[in-house]
């Protein structure tokens, strides 16, 4: 239903509630993320089941997706 990016953190992948329509968007914001931080060690983007879509990632800028 959604993707969610994560951060690899001493050994362990973690995320926060962001989820997103499109591996790309999830995948742009987890990249520009671990650049930001200097603890990561690497980032992904995995799909997210059970999670709907509450952001959207557009020109670098987070924006919120109206719950209906």
């Amino acid at each position: 239903m959604s993707w969610k990016p994560q951060q690899l953190v001493e050994g362990k992948w973690c995320d926060n509630a962001l989820r997103f329509a499109t591996h790309e968007e999830a995948h742009a914001n987890a990249r520009d993320l671990f650049h930001r931080w200097t603890v990561p060690n690497d980032y992904r983007a995995i799909y997210a089941d059970d999670d709907p879509v509450n952001y959207r990632y557009v020109a670098g800028q987070l924006v919120a997706v109206d719950k209906e």
